[in-house]
């Protein structure tokens, strides 16, 4: 059941009273609201709450957080992943990717049976009102981990890494330099071996970028295998290591093809991890 009463959960700072010369801004209401509702009266599997709010001097922000409960995760161990969307403002592709794969674990349980998985859509909601990279302190959210930020949301999403324990987290994003899919790992050593079927399975949306030069950073079909500091990341000195995978449509495709590319990516990591998990426990 939802976890809160959202006909009284304030979802934006702006009120209806805002003067018509504010910016418009994107309505974080109009995305979600629709979905909560959904979980709170019709689903099974899925339920909806904050995994934390704070104060700007606008108004009111909170963090959403929808947790998939799959067949057969009631029992310990189950497999715990965290997926986040929306970091910046202006990739919105993969927060509305993230509403549809909500939906598509619904509708396939069977091929999440086991896991318990933690969707953040909208990791920053200030620069998705405003369509900017930044929040609107100005800052990028996706270089402040772990090295001591004031940023409120970086903090309640930190809370939620060493609470929780992921042993896999996967990020999503959108790369206005790119023409093709492409990821980065990060984390154990099985990573590399989740991403690359990822990408093969996304391909039936988007191509893999295979430039030997991505993003400023050495590639190999696709795959990455450095990146840059104060990323959304697991705890330092995390154990046991999750594997951690940073997924990149490009900015240009159409938002559709983006969403399918990632709701394909998604699950095949999904499918694969349990299949390298159940390789290693018979090893």
């Amino acid at each position: 059941m939802i976890a809160m009463p959202l006909a009284r959960r304030t979802f934006s700072g702006v009120t209806d009273s805002t003067p018509i010369c504010q910016p418009v801004r994107q309505s974080i209401k109009e995305l979600l609201l629709p979905l909560f509702v959904h979980v709170g009266t019709c689903s099974q599997s899925l339920t909806a709450d904050s995994a934390g709010s704070w104060r700007t001097d606008e108004g009111s922000y909170w963090m959403p957080r929808i947790t998939f409960r799959g067949a057969g995760e009631t029992g310990d161990p189950y497999i715990r992943l965290a997926v986040f969307a929306g970091i910046h403002g202006d990739e919105p592709a993969g927060v509305a990717a993230l509403v549809d794969f909500l939906h598509f674990m619904e509708a396939n349980p069977f091929l999440f049976r086991a896991y318990r998985i933690h969707i953040y859509p909208l990791c920053n909601p200030t620069g998705f009102e405003d369509g900017t990279r930044h929040s609107r302190t100005g800052k990028d959210l996706n270089r402040e981990f772990w090295r001591g930020s004031l940023e409120p949301e970086v903090g309640v999403l930190e809370r939620e890494l060493l609470q929780h324990r992921f042993h896999g987290i996967i990020a999503l994003h959108s790369d206005d330099t790119s023409d093709g899919l492409y990821g980065f790992v990060r984390g154990h050593t099985l990573t590399e071996h989740l991403l690359k079927p990822a990408l093969a399975a996304a391909e039936a949306a988007l191509p893999v970028n295979c430039a030997s030069v991505i993003d400023g950073f050495h590639a190999v079909e696709g795959i990455i295998r450095t990146g840059y500091e104060g990323i959304l990341s697991a705890p330092p000195g995390a154990s046991p290591e999750p594997f951690e995978v940073v997924l990149e449509t490009p900015h240009s495709a159409s938002s559709d093809l983006q969403r399918r590319a990632f709701v394909l990516a998604l699950t095949e990591i999904i499918r694969e991890y349990r299949r390298l998990m159940s390789y290693a426990a018979n090893i």
